[in-house]
Order: structure tokens, then sequence, then C-alpha cells
């Protein structure tokens, strides 16, 4: 008898942990909150708050620029830029593509390893497609090259993206 309300017990409690976690990450797209999304467009704004009658704060004006969304609702997302900026961006301006900004001058090599071949040197302030990472390395691509960064130099990557090889 006490097995079984020991079972019982056991139960109830897995399945409140079950949906405290999973009420924690529900949100209005169903994608995890933070993650990193794109510009779609080449001049978007950027709110003071979630609808189109609060003012413009930011207007940017580079298509694939990161951004890393924090909070959303149904049709609004609250983003953080490269520069650490937070503005309220619509849904339709933003894409699932990723891309990386360079926070400094970055060398972009033909394998995951330093002693590769350099195929590229990307300065301060590029935008670059991020393909995949892999522990210490990610595979980016822009203006026509191609090659494997340390993500030390990138805005756009998690720390936790590197040990799972997403």
């Amino acid at each position: 008898r006490s097995l079984i309300a020991l079972i019982l017990c056991l139960t109830f409690a897995g399945s409140a942990f079950a949906t405290q976690d999973s009420e924690h990450t529900a949100t209005p797209s169903g994608q995890a909150v933070p993650r990193f999304v794109s510009l779609k467009v080449d001049v978007a704004n950027g709110r003071s708050g979630p609808s189109s009658q609060h003012p413009i704060a930011w207007r940017y004006l580079r298509a694939g620029l990161p951004m890393e969304v924090i909070a959303e609702t149904p049709d609004w997302r609250r983003v953080r830029d490269p520069e650490g900026e937070v503005t309220w961006m619509h849904r339709s301006i933003l894409s699932g593509r990723r891309s990386v900004y360079t926070l400094e001058e970055t060398t972009l090599h033909a394998r995951d390893s330093d002693s590769s071949p350099i195929e590229a040197v990307a300065e301060a302030g590029v935008i670059l497609s991020l393909e995949r990472c892999r522990t210490g390395w990610c595979r980016v691509e822009g203006q026509g090259f191609r090659g494997w960064v340390r993500p030390h130099t990138l805005w756009g990557v998690y720390p936790q993206e590197l040990d799972t090889g997403n």
C-alpha cells in the first residue's frame, strides 16, 4: 500500500515538473527564447514597444544582421542587436536563418584547425551566414568565402551550441 502511494506521489511530482518545464518554455511561436534570428529586409524598424503605434527607436539598414529574440508576443519579438540595444520588431521582418556578426578581425580557416590554410580574413562588423558549429569552431560563409572560425570573435552563437555540434 505504501509502495503504491509512493509511486502515485512520484508520478504526480513528475508530471508537475514536466508541466512547469513546458510552461517555462511555452512561447507564442513555439520556439525557444532566447534564440538567434536575422533581419529579413534591408530596412527594419525597431520600436519602443510591441505595436506599430509605438515610436521607432532604431532603424536598421542591414539585411542578415543577427538579432537575439529575448521575449515575444504572437506578432512581435523583443530583440537585442549586436551592440546590445533592445527593441521590438514585427515577426514578419525576422528570419530563422542564422547569421553572425564579427566582433573583431576574424580569420576563416580551410578546416577547423588553427594550422589549416587561411581562406579569408573578415573585418570587424561583417555579417556572415552561419552554417554550423562544433566544439570550438563555427563554419561560416560570406561574400563568396567559406571557412571555419573561432566563435569568440562572433556575436550570434551560444556557448552550448559549440558542445552539441549544431
